[in-house]
């Protein structure tokens, strides 16, 4: 008989969650051709403006296959509504039967996307970081925040957003991580001084521009995960030394990587995945003073590890 689980009941559980390793081995087997995933299934509407992603796959030798249903519908809120919502659906990879339906209002899907920004910030910003820069003013945003602070020594997050009030919010929430948050006036300064910079927006027009971007920079763009949507300016990628992709194959068709390609200003052959780098059969930063981009459009393996390991932290209760 499979698992039904709502949100108030998965919630208590994500303390019990340690998925860091099982997620950077998700990502190596992904890029060693050990996963099936095929293309993003994707609706989007107009009037209300939403969207909805169906990411599904599974490991080769693994336990289950993942279907997983998210929606994000921003009118929701003047509605009472929360606007992501969906499930995660876990189905055993040798009979079929379903194990396990989690019912997250798509916040599983908010966690494993921060914690793999967080990986790949840890991986391939420099060293001696200590502060961060965050953009954007929704869940995603202090979700990014959180998990750095527990991978890498940030001793302050810097924040930007649009909308001031909702900014002045997200530093209000991130104030039991115990560090400096300071909110940023211009965006332009505050790229310019930053060495890790993470993009948490839903933006269809570029907001960092290259000409901001300094050397020894970090980036891990994390909003773009549609074709239309574009957080940085494709140039930027241009005068990058180190592209890394979650997937190449979807990277070339959706995110900041398929609007560099579109444009032609970088070529496949200089795409790095973030499972080779985290394997150690690519490099990464080699030099202090090189640009990187992390370019993460959400693959289906994430969802299959966290979904697992929600599931395993109720059966051991």
């Amino acid at each position: 008989m499979s698992t039904l689980l709502t949100w108030p009941q998965i919630e208590p559980l994500i303390k019990e969650l340690n998925v860091h390793e099982a997620m950077k081995n998700a990502f190596i087997q992904y890029s060693l051709g050990r996963a099936e995933i095929p293309p993003v299934g994707e609706l989007i509407m107009d009037d209300p403006e939403g969207e909805v992603h169906i990411k599904y796959g599974y490991l080769k030798g693994g336990k289950h296959y993942v279907i997983k249903i998210a929606s994000g519908f921003p009118a929701n809120e003047q509605l009472g509504i929360i606007p992501g919502q969906g499930m995660m659906l876990l189905f055993n990879l040798t009979t079929g039967e379903p194990d396990a339906i989690l019912i997250d209002d798509a916040n599983l899907t908010i966690i494993r996307t921060a914690i793999a920004g967080a990986l790949a910030s840890q991986a391939l910003a420099n060293k001696d970081t200590a502060e961060a820069l965050i953009i954007g003013t929704g869940v995603q945003a202090r979700y990014q925040a959180k998990y750095l602070c527990e991978l890498m020594s940030i001793k302050k997050i810097k924040l930007w957003g649009r909308d001031d009030k909702k900014t002045q919010m997200v530093k209000k929430d991130l104030t039991d991580l115990n560090i400096e948050i300071r909110i940023e006036d211009h965006l332009e300064d505050a790229v310019r001084s930053s060495q890790l910079i993470t993009t948490t927006t839903s933006a269809k027009k570029a907001i960092i521009q290259s000409d901001w971007v300094m050397p020894g920079t970090h980036i891990t763009a994390v909003g773009s995960d549609t074709p239309e949507k574009c957080e940085l300016d494709f140039n930027i990628l241009a005068k990058a030394e180190v592209i890394v992709a979650d997937s190449i194959e979807q990277n070339l068709i959706r995110g900041e990587i398929h609007q560099a390609i579109k444009n032609k200003v970088i070529d496949k052959s200089e795409l790095i995945e973030i499972g080779e780098i985290f394997n150690r059969t690519r490099n990464g930063r080699t030099s202090s003073e090189q640009i990187s981009i992390a370019d993460l459009t959400g693959v289906a393996i994430q969802d299959l590890v966290i979904a697992e390991a929600v599931l395993n932290a109720h059966n051991k209760n």
